[in-house]
């Protein structure tokens, strides 16, 4: 079993770091030391300045990627063989955690069908899929220590789940979903009815009140590192689900879970919407998939059902516990009951599978028992074409080439595609080319806070700072609750030299987020530029305090300092030393113009040019 899913993710090894491993791995300097490391861990998990916008915090798996950067001083090809050697793990943890509920047969076929399939391409080649893969890891272990323990759970095993549950947790918020799933197994090894409940809490209390005591914490973490427990909002491209009734779109998102897991040809590292649109209606496809998902649970408890009738409860009920599997482990982004900021992504299916690969071992078996040379040949049919399909996928997740050239092959039309065509083009200075691939991308995808900040990001790299200060303005119209848009708004106008806009729309970046040093500094120097010192000094040491910063508006807080004091000499250097560090035109024209109205100073631009 581990060798098979060793060998069709063998050719993963090669990869490079691609994709959202740039952000959270290569460019993330905080995990680059072992010094550094331990204030990583209580960071946003994405290192970026809208981390805690985005509402993720994975403690163990930022502090996993750190190590894994000691050991291997940055290579890649250590990633990728920790991913692929915590797929080997899951796939023999199936066939064990497999083996307790139905025929030794079954769990095998169940373990090599998760082994080659390629719904876990994207999370085993692309190295932050180590977040879903070494979650599952810990939830499988846990659950596995959990049914092969005596009816009544000791403190042993309880701390023993606890600790599993808190890797696990803090890998993947996914991980949430365990005294469900650890529930799931007790019903489907015995029956809990109503009057079995009170039994049932005496024999299990320790592990679940463990497990109680753990989510309590890492849910106190989150909200100390993100300000809040959670905070669900709407995919890429598709705010109108906080309006629409869900179910139109979520209709066509279910036949996807089934062609994704039957017939997985088309693969795709992006659904969101002009993929899988956003319905305002009930149309073909999903109306199928509603009447598909009613179909399937009605099976299910059909079958879980008739398993109290059978002498073998625990093998009639497989098919059944692996779809309340599904349903249970997907649920937390499924966008059921709450938004969960994507449509559908291959790699978040990795612990849900583990259901289908049972109810799908289970089927097969039966099937043997019936017709074996059917059996067999679907068998062999489905391991083959599988791995063929992983074996085939995996280098679409070599880099960003390989992932950008099959994303816009796939879906040129896509938001994302368009998105990702406009970074690519600005990264070769094709200027005209990248805006129109952008407004492209906002047309399709709407006004989405998280595509306007990024795009503006990038556009203030050609100091185009009008059309990124239009786009920032958007952002705080669609979301006036983050802080990016204000904040990035106060940098323009700092670096255009305008101490009141500055002042304007610091103020409202840290009324949101209090500890952001940078916008604090940026605050500071407005008010120094406008002769408040009252408030200018306390902005000041609450900057100091948070963030030492040499970007040329923090220095230029000592020039107007020391010309408050009389230090003529001293204002002078510290103009120098701002100038020093001015890094765009536009903010070498703008202290420039400081230098002639606040100080009488020769213009240096002027004399530059006459110079030359």
């Amino acid at each position: 079993m581990g060798v098979l899913a060793a060998a069709v993710f063998a050719n993963s090894l090669g990869n490079q770091f691609a994709y959202d491993d740039h952000h959270i791995v290569f460019q993330n300097t905080a995990i680059h030391s072992l010094e550094t490391l331990p204030g990583a861990l209580i960071t946003p998990y994405w290192p970026n300045d809208y981390g805690r916008e985005l509402g993720l915090w994975r403690p163990v798996t930022t502090g996993a990627f750190g190590l894994q950067w000691a050991l291997g001083g940055g290579s890649p090809l250590v990633y990728h063989a920790v991913n692929v050697l915590a797929h080997v793990a899951s796939s023999v943890l199936v066939v064990l955690l497999l083996a307790q509920l139905m025929p030794l047969a079954a769990a095998w076929v169940a373990g090599l069908l998760f082994a080659v399939h390629p719904i876990h391409v994207e999370a085993v080649a692309n190295v932050v899929g180590f977040s879903e893969v070494f979650s599952t890891v810990a939830i499988l272990a846990a659950c596995l220590i959990h049914v092969r323990g005596p009816e009544r759970t000791g403190w042993g095993a309880a701390l023993a789940i606890g600790a599993l549950y808190a890797v696990g947790f803090g890998a993947k918020e996914s991980a949430v979903t365990l005294p469900a799933l650890i529930f799931l197994l007790d019903a489907a090894r015995r029956r809990i009815g109503w009057g079995e409940l009170g039994a049932y809490v005496r024999q299990r209390w320790r592990g679940y009140a463990v497990m109680a005591v753990v989510a309590a914490g890492m849910l106190a973490g989150r909200f100390a590192v993100l300000g809040s427990v959670a905070r669900p909002f709407a995919p890429l491209g598709a705010s109108q689900l906080e309006e629409l009734p869900r179910i139109w779109t979520l209709g066509e998102i279910w036949t996807h879970y089934v062609r994704l897991w039957a017939f997985p040809l088309d693969l795709s590292a992006d659904y969101s919407p002009d993929v899988i649109p956003v319905s305002i209606g009930w149309h073909l496809t999903s109306a199928l998939g509603a009447a598909l998902a009613v179909l399937v649970l009605m099976t299910a408890l059909i079958a879980w059902r008739r398993g109290d009738m059978t002498r073998d409860a625990l093998a009639t009920r497989a098919a059944a516990f692996g779809v309340v599997w599904f349903v249970i482990a997907i649920s937390p982004v499924s966008n059921t009951v709450f938004l969960s900021g994507v449509l559908l992504a291959e790699r978040t299916l990795y612990l849900p599978s583990v259901g289908l690969a049972a109810a799908s071992g289970w089927l097969i078996v039966r099937l043997w028992r019936e017709r074996r040379l059917a059996a067999g040949a679907l068998l062999a049919a489905a391991l083959i074409a599988f791995s063929a399909r992983t074996w085939t996928r995996t280098p679409t997740w070599h880099s960003n080439a390989s992932v950008f050239a099959n994303l816009i092959g796939d879906h040129p039309y896509s938001g994302r595609s368009q998105w990702i065509l406009g970074d690519e083009f600005l990264r070769i200075d094709a200027e005209s080319e990248a805006l129109r691939a952008y407004a492209s991308a906002i047309g399709i995808l709407g006004q989405d806070y998280q595509l306007l900040t990024e795009i503006s990001m990038r556009i203030i790299g050609t100091e185009r700072y009008r059309l990124s200060e239009f786009l920032l303005r958007q952002a705080i119209d669609v979301d006036s609750t983050f802080a990016l848009g204000p904040a990035l708004v106060a940098v323009l106008r700092a670096e255009q030299a305008d101490a009141t806009g500055t002042e304007r729309y610091a103020r409202m970046a840290v009324r949101i987020l209090e500890d952001d040093g940078v916008r604090w500094h940026l605050l500071a120097y407005a008010l120094a530029a406008q002769g408040k010192w009252d408030e200018a000094i306390p902005a000041r040491a609450r900057a100091e305090a948070l963030i030492d910063t040499g970007f040329w508006q923090a220095r230029m807080y000592q020039a107007y300092l020391r010309q408050r004091d009389g230090d003529r000499v001293g204002a002078l250097a510290a103009i120098d030393s701002a100038w020093a560090a001015v890094a765009t035109e536009v903010g070498r024209a703008a202290l420039d113009s400081v230098r002639v109205s606040d100080f009488g100073l020769e213009p240096l631009l002027v004399a530059a040019s006459d110079g030359a």
